[in-house]
């Protein structure tokens, strides 16, 4: 598969995942839920953008010399514009807080696959010092 043709397929799993945020940030907000529920959705937050900052990096993978860096503006842009969404519905609020959380997956993605495949590489192909 050439270049030109891998960005559009491996687009489409960030974007599905994108449409399932859409689909879950469209749903009514429960009312007096437990503080653990909270923290739980929190956690969702932070793994959803986590992987979808993942998702957009591999992607852009053999595209861009910083595939991260698409995949990172790309994320938080969304994730923007999803709390954005959320103002119009019913019982839910769009929350500058919720972004924040967001951008931790953001950043931890970001640290994670910038780092990963470098850094196993070097490790796996430096020369074994003879003794």
């Amino acid at each position: 598969m050439n270049r030109r043709n891998r960005v559009p397929i491996r687009a489409l799993a960030p974007l599905v995942l994108m449409g399932l945020i859409f689909f879950f940030s469209s749903q009514q907000a429960d009312e007096g839920v437990a503080w653990w529920e909270i923290v739980a959705r929190k956690l969702g937050h932070v793994g959803g953008y986590a992987l979808l900052t993942a998702l957009w990096a591999w992607a852009f993978t053999g595209i861009t010399r910083r595939p991260v860096v698409p995949a990172a503006l790309i994320a938080l842009v969304y994730a923007c514009t999803d709390e954005y969404h959320q103002s119009f519905v019913e019982t839910r609020n769009g929350s500058p807080v919720d972004v924040g959380v967001d951008a931790i997956g953001i950043a931890l993605a970001s640290y994670f696959v910038s780092r990963g495949p470098r850094a196993g590489a070097r490790t796996r192909s430096s020369p074994v010092p003879s003794p």
